[in-house]
């Protein structure tokens, strides 16, 4: 039972981690779009909230090997 926790727990951290990129992405591009001048700190604010979602699925991972070697 500790393996299938520690399953959901890893899926389901990438599945957000892979949605929240996503949208920041998609938002990122569309607004370069409209403001192009605008293209450096965008794209300076994508990147750094790219790496704070990166967290969630490490997080997930290190809760995983913790629920399975407990």
């Amino acid at each position: 039972m500790e393996m299938l926790a520690a399953a959901i727990a890893v899926g389901l951290g990438a599945l957000g981690a892979g949605l929240g990129n996503g949208m920041i992405v998609s938002r990122t591009v569309e607004s370069i779009a409209r403001q192009p001048e605008a293209r450096g700190p965008l794209q300076t604010t994508m990147f750094i909230g790219v790496g704070i979602v990166e967290v969630v699925p490490l997080a997930a991972t290190v809760i995983a090997f913790l629920i399975m070697f407990s």
